[in-house]
């Protein structure tokens, strides 16, 4: 006796005409013509059901904080950092809590179940460390929440920061985080990775560096953290995240880089809304794109995933936990325009994500957690084309969100109907 089948659906890697069965709010079995006795049974009409989206870059402390204290004028990346610093001390744990808590609500209507965020340690007292502890119990029924140790103003350029970095840690937060590129010289910014890496070896923990988040091309310290990776034995516990200084690289240093981070099991993940929005501020024409090299990752066999990042903070006004929009510019800006390209697209704010964060039981396999999505669209191409709308929810087994079909009613002279914008 199954409680729940979901008939007639179609699956990302393009098998269609599936039945799902759930028990105990576990996959029980995929297959066609399921015959088996359920609580429940819906039709999914063959559209798309996919894995929960992932977010495996994100800033849930500052996130629904935008104009606060003021906006950001230029609209740049260091104006963004200044600007957080100067909010920092009006921060409030209940207001802290209460944005988080407000945008995971966002997220579980967009079919986002996992975000990895990186929590800012350089305040010393710790308040959006404690809030987003507070926040990952309070969602974890519904929603996975990994929290990172990040050093916003560098673990070796802000006093205490080490110091606060560890107390995190012992608090209960999930990994060590880094920004090299944000230290006083390019030595202190390697010596930050070493130090970091090895605090990650010695705990057990991952690693997730913002790493070269510069259009300098000798911002070089996704290196350093390959090597520290590979030195330490941490191969597959270590993302390098945005790496677009590498967008500036020559290519021949960039052609060793690749095989470094590859050996290393080090993952890239690009923050592409963002990174095409503050990268290459200082070019006048041509303007560099900024976002790392994703095409040349993955044909090396690195992991890439897709990061929201911001979401109306003081880096960014825009956003609404949309991981296909995500995609979407991620696919443009990549200019992954090829049908396996867009799919992999896909597959950065999906699967590719969830193994980064080490989520094992999620996935579209008999024995996981019964996490997924039904989408308004009929392949994974398609559901980024249209953004598509998250039609149910569910987690475990259980319906989290539903949303209605976006279709339109149409009032044209003498040709009356409706249009859901599907591809026949």
């Amino acid at each position: 006796m199954l409680d729940f089948i979901l008939r007639n659906c179609t699956l990302p890697d393009g098998r269609r005409g599936l039945d799902i069965g759930v028990a105990g709010g576990r996959i029980r079995a995929i297959e066609p013509a399921l015959e088996a006795a359920a609580g429940r049974i819906e039709d999914a009409g063959g559209l798309l059901v996919s894995p929960p989206f992932v977010d495996a870059h994100f800033h849930m402390d500052s996130t629904l904080s935008y104009g606060q204290p003021r906006v950001n004028a230029s609209g740049t990346l260091l104006e963004g950092i200044a600007l957080w610093g100067e909010l920092k001390p009006l921060l409030t744990q209940e207001a802290l809590v209460a944005r988080a808590l407000a945008y995971c609500d966002w997220a579980v209507a967009r079919g986002l179940l996992a975000i990895r965020t990186h929590v800012d340690v350089c305040d010393p007292r710790l308040l959006a460390v404690e809030a987003l502890l507070h926040v990952r119990e309070r969602v974890r029924p519904y929603l996975d929440l990994q929290l990172v140790a990040f050093p916003q103003d560098g673990v070796l350029r802000s006093p205490g920061a080490l110091d606060n970095l560890k107390r995190a840690l012992d608090m209960g937060v999930d990994v060590v985080g880094g920004i090299p590129h944000f230290e006083r010289t390019q030595a202190e910014g390697a010596l930050s990775v070493r130090l970091l890496c090895e605090l990650g070896a010695e705990r057990g923990l991952r690693v997730d560096m913002h790493c070269d988040e510069s259009d300098d091309p000798l911002s070089r310290h996704i290196e350093t953290l390959a090597f520290e990776t590979q030195r330490l034995g941490l191969a597959g516990r270590v993302a390098g995240s945005h790496l677009t200084s590498m967008h500036s690289m020559d290519n021949d240093y960039v052609s060793k880089l690749l095989s470094l981070i590859r050996e290393a099991g080090v993952a890239a993940i690009a923050n592409p809304l963002i990174n095409i929005t503050l990268q290459g501020r200082h070019d006048t024409y041509p303007k560099r794109r900024g976002m790392t090299r994703v095409p040349e990752l993955l044909a090396a066999g690195i992991p890439v995933a897709f990061g929201h990042d911001c979401v109306m903070d003081p880096w960014y006004a825009l956003g609404s936990a949309d991981m296909l929009e995500v995609a979407h510019m991620g696919l443009h800006v990549a200019q992954m325009t090829g049908q396996e390209a867009m799919r992999a697209c896909f597959e950065a704010v999906t699967t590719t994500p969830a193994r980064i964060l080490g989520l094992d039981d999620t996935g579209l396999d008999v024995g996981r957690r019964a996490d997924f999505v039904l989408l308004q669209a009929r392949d994974p191409v398609e559901a980024i084309r249209l953004r598509a709308a998250r039609l149910k929810v569910w987690r475990a087994g259980r319906l989290l969100a539903e949303t209605p079909p976006a279709v339109a009613a149409l009032h044209l002279p003498g040709r009356p109907g409706s249009v859901d914008f599907l591809a026949d």
